[in-house]
């Protein structure tokens, strides 16, 4: 039996950015830690699965999911040491949640579920589809980011989760994100 996550406890203020593959989440989360003057926890599944995809071609697994979930929040424990007021997180266990359920045919591992209700964040910022999808070699659905994005804000809805919606071009995005931050502030 897999032990529980804890986040250190702190008063740093947690946003999320998360949304479907090649939505600009990772662009977002660097340019607002750079406005803030704080830290960003990088996603660790791309630099997981990316090497998993260059040493033996193989693709994420139900089993990569709770390796990817502990370390994300290992990372996030880390920089929320360090970080000024404010800690960005470019993704996070609810879109871990939201990529098994549409890559596995509904299913998400029961631990990675409970471990989604200890987990706290105080906003969500849901990168929308209105960019081009954009080819590497983990994004595998290009034509199904719409039903992505749906299931990513039921996710939030089923679990009462504070979101906005960040649309438009790089600096709409980036002054919309500003915004609501400030206001959080």
């Amino acid at each position: 039996m897999e032990k529980d996550l804890k986040q250190f406890n702190s008063d740093i203020i947690k946003v999320v950015i998360n949304g479907p593959e090649s939505t600009g989440k990772t662009t977002l989360t660097k340019q607002l830690a750079e406005y803030f003057n704080t830290e960003y926890v990088s996603e660790f599944a791309r630099d997981y699965l990316q090497e998993k995809w260059d040493l033996k071609k193989e693709v994420c697994s139900k089993e990569d999911l709770i390796v990817i979930v502990k370390e994300q929040v290992n990372l996030e424990n880390k920089l929320s040491l360090k970080a000024n007021k404010i800690l960005l997180l470019d993704t996070n266990i609810i879109t871990t949640i939201n990529w098994s359920i549409t890559h596995f045919d509904g299913y998400c591992d029961p631990w990675i579920i409970k471990q989604a209700k200890c987990l706290k964040y105080d906003h969500y910022l849901i990168t929308n589809i209105d960019i081009p999808w954009v080819k590497d070699d983990l994004r595998d659905r290009p034509n199904e980011r719409g039903h992505m994005l749906s299931s990513l804000i039921n996710e939030h809805d089923i679990r009462g989760l504070g979101y906005s919606i960040i649309s438009g071009d790089k600096p709409k995005r980036l002054d919309k994100a500003i915004e609501i931050i400030n206001n959080i502030l």
